[in-house]
């Protein structure tokens, strides 16, 4: 049952109890677990809560500060979450905390004790004295991008830190950070570029830029701001000094305090920036980026995502409880079956297992809508469903990955579990078949296991060149027998990284491959034969990002990176993720499990742009297909989509190429490549036809509106006055396509044209490309909440390295 049923039912009872005159009237005496809102974060004796982490840095944590000038003895102080049927976390003996000084009462880890269960987006802190009193509450609505502190700290107001310090003083400071230098000339000279760690614009009014000299101080004017994410260039023309082979930038507030400085002893080749940026160490980058991301030699830089703007609801409401974490697209497998396919889905903190088909009209819905039970072999336990795969080489099976068993919810079981079944009809499943992979993890925490599974083919493997780490040496399939015709791909939440295994029909395992990722979360894997790549999914941790890996040289290694479609919702805790094998319009459909099933959907659809259909593409390897619907090993069963690239495009066969030489953009072209419009075909009767905003930076992506009557048909995106192709895009439903304004465009202003395939003119507009105005990139964000703006951390290369990471409670794991 639910955490919020299991609340739901106890306040009922407690009611009816009352009723019935059952309860004594004599005078009740506390007792850990009863809640009082009245009660604050601090308390008479001085001890506050100054500092909570409920999104994740190993573990989540709550800091207690003593503002008072004695210590206190904090032994046999208990800590519960909202939940009171979570068991209370009681401090050791021994437990001070110092005049003036800090406590950290932490969840359980490997290497220390703690409470076992987590911190959720919308939760409470509450802290009970030994009496059983309660003492400290603090509640929040939503996870902070970073940390919920007290500034000033100790005694002011919790809100958003700009850094995690914990068992320490809050990081209050501005977070305004100098983020790319450029000293040697750059367009229109030399120039700094500033960005925003924080989680609200800064406005920069009265704030200092200096050089190393004193003297040479630049106060920048008043309505000048950075937005959370953002980035805002102070110019040499603006500042009137330039910057010297050996120099320093520094940024101070209007206070004269020093908010950031970087110094240097020789020009860099091309700039300095941080890497990640805002918060990594200076390097020398790839090439200069004002105003946008810094780009560094062998670093993926994330970029928009190719397909449609939207993530739709499919859904109806409080079809599902919450918890929907894993999710996997499989054909139909029978020829009267849907052209949309199944998705299989499992929902984690009550262990059930759904079977949904298309109902034909854009909505999806389950086949066994009570869900089936999952239980281990011997028909005990919850297991924490959190992935879900199914194979080509055991059709009447579905595959599921686990953190734990939630009725022993402080225990690690990092497993895959085998459930036979063709189409979830069954009420209770036992596993067949379990493979606890905990000994390759030692130390896993119980809320930091298996969060995605996937299966590839062997076939695809060896025809890839795939190799094997255990053994040194090409991968081999013969080398494991009895794991039958492949490998499971495993995303593990503690590690953040992805892990193949051959997984053998006597219960034996062997780890294979093991693949960093750039996320601070894997939520989701998914392998796509269409695209002959692994999908690695990050959630609201990462704002949504994801990423493209493909085998070279034996390994699979990150070639493109995602942002999440522009509209959707980035704070949404998509979990799970799939994507259709079938291509429809030019688009294949991607399907999100929304974990916390925000305002009552947790089912969502959008887009990824592909070829045209080409017959019998419906069954897909490794993806639950009929049993040898594979195709040629090594293309998928399909014609492989060309690889996205930035601009919401895709690489063109050889051969293709656009006008100018310029790579196109997605999908691919009906005859030939797409024909720019001639300047006498933009007339004053078909501009205004379409919308754009007004003005954009280079780099940026745009979304324009060019009618619902043009939703799924594709179209050609160009920037005039020389005629330079955006991308060949796919209308969504809502009428809209998006394009990326080219890095290397100039300032000033520009047509934006979209044409049809036969290159009729739809119509167009004007557009001014200003790379200082147009660097606020998140403007407006200030009316954002702490979670929103979370969509706007920076991505970083290496596994582990994002601000934020989002973590969950136990046993209700999201």
């Amino acid at each position: 049952m639910h955490p919020r049923a299991l609340r739901l039912g106890a306040s009922v009872a407690a009611a009816l109890v009352v009723a019935a005159g059952v309860l004594t009237t004599s005078p009740a005496s506390a007792a850990v677990g009863d809640d009082d809102p009245s009660v604050g974060a601090a308390s008479p004796n001085g001890l506050v809560v100054n500092e909570v982490e409920s999104n994740g840095d190993d573990t989540d944590w709550v800091e207690l500060r003593n503002t008072s000038s004695a210590a206190i003895d904090l032994s046999g102080y208990a800590f519960l979450d909202d939940d009171s049927s979570h068991e209370a976390y009681v401090l050791p003996a021994g437990s001070t905390i110092a005049a003036g000084g800090y406590f950290v009462i932490d969840q359980v880890s490997a290497t220390a004790p703690g409470f076992d269960f987590g911190l959720g987006g919308a939760d409470t802190a509450r802290v009970y004295d030994p009496a059983g009193e309660l003492v400290l509450r603090y509640s929040w609505t939503a996870h902070a991008a970073v940390t919920y502190g007290r500034c000033p700290d100790g005694t002011g107001a919790l809100v958003d830190t700009t850094a995690s310090t914990k068992g320490a003083a809050n990081d209050c400071s501005s977070p305004v950070r100098i983020n790319e230098v450029e000293s040697d000339g750059g367009t229109p000279g030399d120039w700094v570029e500033l960005t925003n760690v924080g989680t609200t614009t800064v406005d920069l009014g009265g704030y200092v830029f200096r050089d190393s000299d004193d003297t040479h101080a630049y106060t920048i004017p008043n309505g000048t701001t950075v937005a959370p994410g953002g980035f805002t260039v102070l110019d040499e023309q603006d500042f009137g000094f330039g910057l010297g082979k050996a120099d320093s930038a520094r940024v101070f507030d209007p206070r004269g305090d020093v908010v950031d400085s970087y110094t240097w002893s020789a020009h860099a080749a091309t700039t300095y920036g941080r890497n990640p940026d805002g918060t990594g160490a200076f390097a020398e980058t790839s090439a200069p980026t004002k105003g946008t991301a810094n780009r560094f030699a062998g670093v993926v830089t994330a970029e928009a995502w190719p397909g449609g703007p939207d993530e739709r609801v499919l859904d109806d409401e409080d079809t599902f409880t919450g918890d929907l974490s894993g999710i996997d697209w499989t054909a139909s497998g029978s020829t009267s079956g849907s052209a949309a396919g199944r998705l299989w889905a499992v929902q984690n903190g009550d262990g059930l297992l759904y079977h949904l088909v298309s109902d034909g009209e854009g909505g999806w819905a389950p086949s066994n809508a009570a869900g089936t039970e999952l239980h281990y072999a011997d028909g005990s336990g919850t297991p924490d469903a959190e992935g879900i795969t199914v194979t080509s080489d055991d059709p009447g099976a579905v595959y599921v990955s686990t953190e734990r068993n939630n009725d022993v919810s402080s225990t690690s079981r990092p497993a895959v579990l085998r459930f036979a079944t063709a189409d979830g009809s069954q009420s209770t499943l036992d596993a067949t078949d379990e493979w606890n992979l905990a000994a390759d993890f030692p130390g896993l925490g119980a809320n930091a296991g298996l969060e995605g599974v996937t299966w590839i083919p062997d076939s695809w493997l060896t025809a890839h060149g795939f190799a094997d780490e255990h053994t040194g040496a090409a991968y081999t399939p013969a080398t494991y027998t009895g794991h039958g015709d492949g490998l499971f791909f495993v995303g593990v939440e503690g590690t953040a990284s992805v892990y193949a295994y051959a997984l053998m029909s006597d219960g034996a395992f062997q780890r294979v491959a093991t693949i960093a990722t750039p996320f601070s979360v894997v939520a989701d894997v998914q392998f796509d034969p269409t695209l002959d790549a692994l999908w690695v999914v990050c959630d609201d941790a990462c704002s949504g990002r994801t990423a493209l890996y493909e085998v070279a040289d034996g390994a699979f290694a990150a070639t493109t990176v995602y942002e999440a479609p522009s509209n959707a919702d980035r704070t949404l805790a998509n979990e799970g993720f799939a994507i259709s094998g079938v291509c429809t319009g030019g688009s294949r459909a991607t399907f999100y499990a929304d974990d916390n099933d925000t305002d009552g959907f947790s089912l969502r659809t959008g887009t990824y742009p592909c070829d045209s259909p080409t017959p019998g593409d419906g069954g897909t390897p490794g993806d639950g297909g009929t049993p040898g619907d594979g195709g040629t090993p090594g293309d998928g069963g399909t014609t492989p989509t060309p690889t996205p690239t930035p601009g919401g495009g895709s690489t063109p066969a050889p051969g293709d190429t656009a006008p100018g030489g310029s790579t196109p953009g997605a999908g691919a072209w009906p005859s030939g490549a797409p024909v720019a419009p001639s300047e006498s075909s933009l007339t004053e009767a078909n501009r205004g036809t379409l919308t754009a905003p007004a003005t954009a930076r280079p780099g940026e992506t745009i979304t324009i509106a060019v009618g619902t009557r043009y939703a799924g048909q594709q179209v050609h995106v160009w920037m005039f006055s020389t005629p330079t192709l955006l991308g060949t895009a796919t209308v969504a439903a809502d009428g809209t396509v998006t394009a990326t304004i080219p890095a290397e465009a100039p300032a000033g202003e520009h047509r934006i044209v979209v044409t049809a395939e036969d290159g009729t003119v739809l119509g167009w507009t004007t557009i001014t490309i200003d790379p200082v105005t147009g660097a606020l990139a998140f403007t407006g964000a200030e009316g954002l909440g702490g979670g929103a703006v979370a969509a706007f951390l920076l991505l970083a290369a290496g596994a582990g390295v994002l601000v934020v990471r989002r973590r969950r409670g136990i046993p209700a794991s999201e």
